[in-house]
């Protein structure tokens, strides 16, 4: 399971019934065994000043650990696959971090994509069945 910026958001501060969405989806995907990824370039879309960043901080220290978020930084094959699927769908690099997103998901072999964001996301995905997006908005 793939969490882009929105779905990183909803996990910090008080209790919605977005952060709860997220949190059962994540709970699944660890009982399932699976990995829940944040790609780095999300968590730096989401990093906007002191307050902001303490509190995706705390976020990530909490839900991070041995059952918790893995931060996939790009390297180099990250940003081809990246580059690849931009060109797939025609857009350029304004879908930068969606694209990211999507990419961590097909690195997975595929998976949940959480979004508040689905249509940029169903567009960058749409070759790759094996990627299911799911609007958490």
């Amino acid at each position: 399971m793939v969490l882009d910026a929105e779905a990183m958001s909803a996990l910090g501060g008080r209790s919605t019934k977005r952060q709860r969405e997220v949190r059962a989806a994540m709970s699944a995907a660890f009982r399932l065994g699976r990995e829940v990824v944040v790609p780095a370039v999300v968590l730096a879309e989401l990093y906007r000043g002191r307050d902001h960043d303490q509190l995706l901080d705390a976020c990530l220290s909490r839900e991070t650990g041995e059952t918790g978020i893995y931060v996939r930084p790009t390297d180099r094959s990250m940003a081809r696959l990246v580059g690849g699927i931009l060109a797939a769908a025609g857009v350029g690099s304004t879908f930068m971090v969606d694209a990211h997103v999507v990419a961590a998901a097909v690195e997975l072999g595929g998976g949940v994509v959480l979004t508040a964001d689905a249509g940029d996301l169903r567009k960058l995905s749409a070759p790759y069945r094996n990627v299911t997006v799911v609007d958490i908005g």
